[in-house]
């Protein structure tokens, strides 16, 4: 079969449909349709089918699915040496689901190279509803009650979607990266969805797979029954 690619993004409405991922363009890499809203079922609908959001303020709602996708096995993450020494120093507390909102508030601050965010208040209220119904979670990295580290992203089945993190202290936020996946590999979790490649995620395990084994894979993953509404560290983590 021969697929046709579109020359410009598919324009989506009020229906929670999006075209074949194959539809999506080269470039820019993965734009795949344009415009809609950030419901729960759009969403949900979007990232069982490997589609995400991203955008910045004061433009249409854009919808990718990137080809090659940057994944994590959960079982397989690399930890450094200096980073394993970290984590054995237990400086700082981690937690799971216990400040989501602050969590995607830290990721919302603009970096010291960016002029504004991609994380919208639009995009802030969607996930932090679908937190509340248990499809988004956070980890927070603790040093006494100052959250300076952390993650967030959104759960179905045996698929995680990660979507920001930032670092207040050096390395925060790859603790944080370690603690999911130590917890997701003991709920026999398939993979972390990192989205789009970078040096220090492929430094922790990250590998670069094609869209379609991307696709496949999510098709088992997101089939699987999830953990609880709210997460919590399991008793054995270490």
């Amino acid at each position: 079969m021969v697929i046709i690619k579109r020359a410009t993004p598919t324009i989506i409405g009020k229906e929670h449909k999006f075209p074949s991922i194959d539809q999506a363009l080269d470039e820019p890499n993965g734009l795949l349709a344009i415009g809609g809203d950030l419901s729960k079922e759009r969403l949900l609908l979007a990232y069982r089918r490997g589609i995400f959001p991203w955008y910045c303020a004061n433009e249409p709602i854009l919808w990718w699915s990137p080809d090659p996708r940057l994944i994590i096995r959960p079982a397989k993450i690399k930890i450094s040496k200096s980073l394993k020494k970290l984590w054995k120093q237990k400086k700082y507390k981690i937690t799971i689901d216990q400040a989501f909102k602050q969590v995607i508030k830290k990721c919302q601050t603009p970096r010291q190279s960016q002029k504004d965010t991609w994380i919208t208040q639009d995009m802030l209220n969607a996930y932090t509803d679908l937190h509340n119904e248990g499809y988004a979670h956070s980890v927070e990295i603790w040093e006494s009650n100052n959250l300076v580290g952390g993650l967030y992203g959104v759960a179905l089945g045996r698929a995680f979607f990660g979507e920001s993190m930032f670092s207040e202290k050096p390395n925060t936020s790859k603790l944080a990266l370690v603690a999911l996946a130590r917890q997701l590999a003991m709920w026999h979790f398939e993979l972390i969805d990192c989205q789009v490649s970078s040096d220090h995620l492929r430094s922790m395990g990250g590998i670069e797979i094609s869209r379609q084994k991307f696709a496949s894979l999510l098709a088992r993953s997101v089939e699987y029954r999830s953990p609880p509404i709210k997460w919590t560290i399991d008793e054995n983590f270490v």
